[in-house]
């Protein structure tokens, strides 16, 4: 089966960049803090007693006590304090938005230096820089208890090892042949370097007491029922598996093509160079999936790369850090127009795409009437992730309650199904960030854990 971007050239073939300097455009995007800079910078921390930090950070880290102990030379502490909340926080101080999360609430953006404490940089600091002499952690005794879960992105993993910590034993059901999810497969390659995804991985599963099966697919090879009949409970981690269309006739065009379908690759490849590259290319949608899709795009020698989305720059989801990197890598921003129209050439290949100028009324979204077009090699969407449906697609899934195309869950991450649960980007509450992924899988684990308790007392 072709390709949608085998007509284009390689970026060796483009000659933009030499491979030195394509190592150096996807060579850490932030560099980490020496010792004596993290030493320096700890000790900015006031240590407040009501933490706003810790409010604004969705799993609970105790941001000013790791910080104390960073201050105090206390590496492994810091570490240990970190991921005993966040057991992928070496993952989150890369990824997370801290710019509008914990860094936003610190109290220093109120002081004269107005700049927050680095505190995204510390925690990757303290990950970075600890050596334990054994696994900081440790499985509870056996309950005798099975538990499936089923993906091995950060929700799933999270929970499996707040399983494993309470003495369950846990398999991992993953689609994939790596574990990881989004920080293996998703995340722009200048984000996350070295390996470092895989590595995390590897130190959560030294607490033992979790399987990982690779090439099982919920809805393909494997489905919910079977699970639901052979373990003792389930958690549901299947993140968002499905690109949105934009409903334009031609949109298998080759050419066009899902940002995720293109970062993939680009996260797995030990050659850039042999990486396809549009010289003219368009990315469309708001958040950080089209920041990345765009700036390295544009990091790989494309020689123009521009992003268009339907809404003004106030409403993208993207960050204003996120949105300074992409102008920083010369990536042209264009508001208030959407998709009209998929312009092909004479071989039905992409060559641009006409939109329509658009403007807010009464807080609707209308077309005001203009067009323009934008000719490019190749068109890249990033409008969001959507549920994939076939998934759920045995008769047991069905049953599963919904809120619109996600899955629907209490309090305790708990779904209409008894004994199945559910957390990450799959449901409903949240702000798709991988820090809350793993905030839902580690408190659906303590949920399972109190539920199966429970009914062992009962019994």
């Amino acid at each position: 089966m072709t390709h949608p971007l085998d007509h284009l050239p390689s970026a060796q073939e483009v000659g933009t960049y030499d491979p030195e300097t394509l190592t150096h455009n996807f060579s850490d995007l932030h560099p980490p803090l020496t010792p004596r800079q993290a030493m320096i910078e700890s000790q900015r921390c006031l240590y407040c007693f009501d933490a706003p930090c810790v409010e604004a950070c969705p799993s609970d880290i105790d941001i000013p006590s790791f910080i104390r102990q960073i201050g105090e030379n206390n590496i492994n502490g810091a570490a240990q304090t970190i991921l005993e909340a966040n057991i992928l926080g070496g993952s989150c101080a890369r990824v997370c938005p801290t710019e509008i999360l914990c860094e936003r609430s610190c109290v220093r953006n109120h002081d004269a230096e107005c700049q927050p404490v680095l505190i995204g940089l510390l925690q990757r600091h303290a990950t970075d820089h600890m050596q334990f002499e054994s696994h900081p952690f440790k499985r509870g005794p056996t309950t005798g208890h099975h538990i499936a879960v089923v993906g091995a992105g950060p929700a799933g993993l999270s929970c499996a090892h707040r399983l494993a910590i309470l003495g369950h034993q846990v398999t991992i059901f993953e689609a994939e042949q790596k574990p990881g999810g989004l920080n293996e497969y998703g995340i722009a390659r200048y984000k996350m370097t070295d390996d470092f995804a895989r590595k995390e991985v590897a130190f959560l599963l030294e607490i033992g007491g979790i399987d990982i099966q690779y090439g099982q697919r919920l809805g393909d090879n494997l489905d919910l029922a079977t699970l639901h009949q052979r373990y003792d409970s389930v958690f549901l981690g299947l993140g968002l598996g499905a690109s949105r269309a934009m409903g334009l006739t031609g949109e298998d065009a080759p050419g066009l093509i899902p940002a995720v379908d293109y970062i993939k690759p680009l996260r797995q490849t030990d050659d850039l160079g042999s990486l396809a590259v549009a010289r003219r290319c368009i990315v469309i949608g708001a958040g950080n999936t089209a920041i990345d899709m765009a700036t390295q795009m544009a990091r790989l020698g494309a020689t123009e790369v521009t992003l268009v989305y339907r809404r003004g720059v106030e409403a993208m989801s993207a960050t204003d850090h996120e949105q300074e990197i992409a102008k920083a890598n010369g990536v042209r921003m264009v508001t208030w127009a959407q998709p009209d129209e998929i312009l092909r050439d004479e071989q039905g290949l992409v060559a641009g795409m006409r939109f329509a100028r658009t403007a807010e009324q009464a807080g609707r979204l209308v077309p005001t009437g203009d067009t323009f077009e934008i000719a490019a090699d190749a068109i890249f969407k990033a409008i969001g992730q959507g549920f994939d449906g076939a998934s759920l697609s045995d008769a047991t899934a069905n049953e599963l309650a919904r809120e619109g195309e996600r899955i629907q869950v209490n309090a305790f991450f708990r779904t209409s199904l008894p004994n199945v649960y559910a957390g990450g980007d799959c449901v409903n509450p949240g702000q798709d960030l991988t820090v809350q992924a793993v905030q839902h899988g580690k408190l659906a684990a303590h949920a399972i854990h109190q539920a199966l308790a429970a009914k062992q007392e009962a019994a």
